[in-house]
């Protein structure tokens, strides 16, 4: 659910001139949800951000066993910031397979740091790096699974950063699948206590995993031959997007150049949507390969192989890239959950991947809120209606931006700012 920037095809998306927003309340611009998806928001819009953030890699050392193949990751990698006085801990957590350092973790660490904020960002449960060294199944997506060892995480990196700094209270954000899990995490916070949480922001989050997943995948079938043909698409998309690159008066792949490409139209709607799911896809591929080379599942890497540092991925890459969500569930996921929890059924899984699991808490702590889009493809009709009824005063919804597109929005920001600072909603 988190759609990777960094990924190359996702700075090549080039989407048709839908048009723009005039708000008199609301102006952030980009009035179709794949463009503001993809194009995020224009560097002049984004809050005035001056001096340093003091940002730091750091290594949590783990002693799960791995594959050589994983020779290269010695442990979780996370990003702090730390003020020098006291002041409130935030904890973020990624999106779907992203790290500590994707874009949009940057920017919200950048932003809360300048507000006053010590941060902590976590990678997603869904990256590699954290199915590696923290995932206790090595099966990422089950909601309950994934919040207990995102929580033993972050208690494992506070007792390692607590001599360093001073905390008055903990907070607790994540965006997208991230905030899905935060709402968890903090359910396993109300038995546990190690932070007890003053708020938890969930931005953009998934009702249903299942659901929301299924709606990006639905995306496939607009483009020419539907999801077959996903390599095939890629290739066609790159072709087009460097032909336009080379005859432009391009410096970089940049601002300037996504909104030339942008203006000119190049792809249509559909096959915009297209490269959406396929950078979905592409982030999904490491997240199946890590796993199934954990668990020595067999699925895309044939059981008991032992991969050599020297292997070629090319072929697992390409294998994973082909399969659907739904090839995951139904073929891998759920097998692994029912042969763990006899007499699991399909449903009871499904519902344990959604917030309705959870109804009950989410309603009733008044800790716990919501930002949004009206214009969020990944929820299903009928969902914001029912994040509406669940939160009442505590969700903010705005008109346009799709998914995660206005995020870096000044107006956006500063609000959720102040919804993690003020003592009411």
């Amino acid at each position: 659910m988190k759609i990777a920037r960094s990924v190359l095809i996702v700075f090549l998306l080039l989407m048709p001139a839908i048009g723009w927003a005039d708000d008199a309340v609301y102006r952030y611009p980009i009035a179709d949800s794949y463009a503001a998806t993809i194009l995020g928001t224009p560097q002049n819009l984004k809050p005035e951000l001056n001096g340093e953030v003091p940002l730091k890699t750091m290594v949590l050392e783990t002693d799960l066993k791995k594959p050589d193949i994983f020779f290269y990751d010695h442990g979780l990698r996370y990003t702090a910031a730390f003020q020098d006085g006291k002041a409130p801990l935030v904890f973020l957590i990624a999106g779907t397979g992203g790290s500590s350092k994707s874009s949009k973790m940057l920017a919200l660490m950048n932003n809360l740091y300048r507000a006053g904020f010590h941060v902590i960002a976590l990678p997603s449960p869904t990256s590699s790096n954290f199915i590696i060294n923290a995932s206790t199944s090595h099966v990422p997506g089950n909601l309950p699974d994934d919040a207990a060892d995102l929580y033993r995480v972050m208690e494992q990196i506070w007792n390692v950063s607590r001599e360093g700094i001073e905390v008055s209270h903990f907070l607790l954000a994540g965006y997208s699948l991230g905030g899905t899990e935060a709402a968890f995490v903090a359910k396993l916070d109300e038995e546990r206590k190690a932070f007890d949480f003053r708020r938890v922001l969930m931005i953009n989050p998934p009702v249903s995993l299942y659901t929301s997943v299924s709606r990006i995948e639905g995306l496939l079938y607009g483009i020419p031959g539907g999801p077959r043909r996903v390599g095939a698409f890629f290739n066609q998309i790159m072709a087009k997007s460097t032909d336009f690159y080379r005859k432009g008066d391009f410096v970089g792949i940049d601002d300037d150049f996504l909104y030339s490409a942008y203006q000119a139209q190049l792809l249509n709607r559909n096959e915009a949507g297209g490269l959406i799911a396929v950078s979905f896809r592409i982030g999904s591929a490491g997240m199946i390969f890590t796993s199934d080379a954990m668990t020595n599942g067999g699925y895309v890497v044939p059981k008991n192989k032992v991969l050599k540092n020297s292997d070629s991925l090319e072929e697992y890459f390409w294998t994973s890239l082909h399969l659907s969500f739904l090839d995951y569930f139904n073929e891998y996921f759920y097998p692994y959950f029912q042969s763990r929890h006899p007499g699991l059924s399909r449903e009871e899984l499904i519902e344990a991947l959604s917030l309705k699991s959870i109804e009950g808490y989410l309603a009733s702590s008044a800790k716990i809120g919501v930002i949004t889009n009206e214009d969020d493809f990944i929820l299903a009709p009928g969902e914001l209606d029912y994040l509406r009824r669940v939160f009442g005063p505590r969700i903010k919804i705005y008109p346009n931006g799709g998914h995660l597109g206005n995020l870096e929005y000044r107006d956006n920001m500063a609000s959720l700012i102040d919804r993690l600072r003020s003592a009411t909603w």
